[in-house]
């Protein structure tokens, strides 16, 4: 699903069914690195069908697919710049297809927008990062394997630094007055996430 997606994307603004490939190959080739147990593209995946949700909601389609596409393609637990490293990546690959350098841009803002997940004033830029943050609104059973997925992320670190960090992490979310912006996804995931993040806080 998400290679077919994703080549009609960029053919519907290129002609250069080569660089779409291209473009593919190294989306692909970035999020199945071994190292990555959750920024993979299941979660890509789990993106998509959230958004498809509420796709008559969207004003900016294509933007916000290429968003979900390069929104974590540079993701290093090393590093404090991902999504500014993945915008800028993400601007690279818009820049091949000629794609319009306002929506270029709003691609940019959502990407840079799931660092902090803070509500904007656009309302696709909302419902992304909402989407992004579905997950804590699953099943304790989906939500339980989602935490020990990050945690395989963070493996090189031990206990004693990584728990400190992801208790910043939770507290972060627990923190907002609202962790989902969007009425859509407030109502369908807030109460569940907000049980889920402080059980997982019991347990570090």
């Amino acid at each position: 699903m998400l290679k077919p997606t994703f080549i009609s994307l960029v053919q519907r603004h290129t002609t250069d069914s080569a660089l779409a490939e291209k473009l593919w190959s190294d989306i692909e080739k970035r999020y199945t690195n071994r190292k990555r147990h959750y920024h993979n593209l299941q979660h890509l995946e789990n993106l998509f069908n959230q958004l498809s949700e509420v796709k008559d909601e969207i004003e900016d389609w294509d933007t916000v697919l290429f968003s979900l596409y390069y929104h974590d393609i540079i993701y290093s637990v090393h590093s404090k710049e991902n999504e500014e490293e993945s915008a800028s990546h993400a601007m690279e690959a818009l820049q091949k297809i000629a794609y319009s350098s306002d929506q270029a841009k709003k691609c940019v803002d959502i990407i840079l927008a799931t660092k902090a997940h803070f509500i904007t004033i656009d309302h696709d830029t909302n419902l992304f990062i909402d989407a992004d943050l579905s997950i804590l609104g699953s099943t304790w059973e989906v939500y339980t394997e989602y935490f020990k997925s990050v945690r395989k992320e963070y493996s090189l670190y031990p206990g004693f630094m990584y728990k400190p960090g992801r208790k910043k992490v939770i507290q972060h979310f627990l923190n907002m007055k609202r962790i989902f912006k969007t009425d859509f996804f407030h109502k369908k995931y807030e109460e569940q996430a907000k049980d889920n993040l402080k059980k997982e806080l019991e347990l570090l």
